[in-house]
């Protein structure tokens, strides 16, 4: 007897991707091929079945919430770097233009965004660093 398989798996083409996480219809799926061939003499626990439906959907719901927890983090980057346009700040030395200084003063001037993370562009006395990410920046002033 034929079990058809779960998820996209071609074996004519190796470079494929198969993906690597189960859905909710995946779980079903599985659950109800489990159920069409369990033995009529020993039929699943119930309580188990049920068990492992709360456990399949706390853990979808973590997803989601997790999920969600990334975009307001990234949010309030994004927020952050915004709100640093026109202020005075102190960036650290391992930024590549500050030229062997331990450190450079500026003015952020722009916000940048490369993949949701903000890069500012400080301006100092004697140059414009640009891509300075917000880990760099040691001190704000106003």
């Amino acid at each position: 007897m034929a079990v058809s398989g779960i998820g996209i798996v071609n074996s004519n083409t190796a470079t494929q991707s198969v993906t690597s996480t189960l859905t909710q219809q995946d779980f079903l799926s599985i659950l109800l091929t489990q159920l069409q061939f369990q033995d009529p003499l020993k039929p699943m626990d119930d309580e188990q079945f049920v068990a492992q439906l709360a456990q399949f959907s706390a853990l979808e719901v973590n997803t989601e919430e997790s999920a969600k927890l990334d975009a307001l983090i990234s949010f309030a980057s994004i927020n952050q770097g915004v709100g640093l346009v026109g202020k005075s700040v102190v960036i650290s030395a391992n930024q590549g233009g500050i030229n062997g200084a331990a450190s450079a003063t500026g003015t952020v001037t722009a916000v940048s965004f490369d993949s949701g993370e903000p890069l500012l562009t400080v301006t100092t006395s004697s140059n414009t660093i640009t891509n300075v990410p917000l880990t760099n920046v040691t001190l704000v002033h106003q």
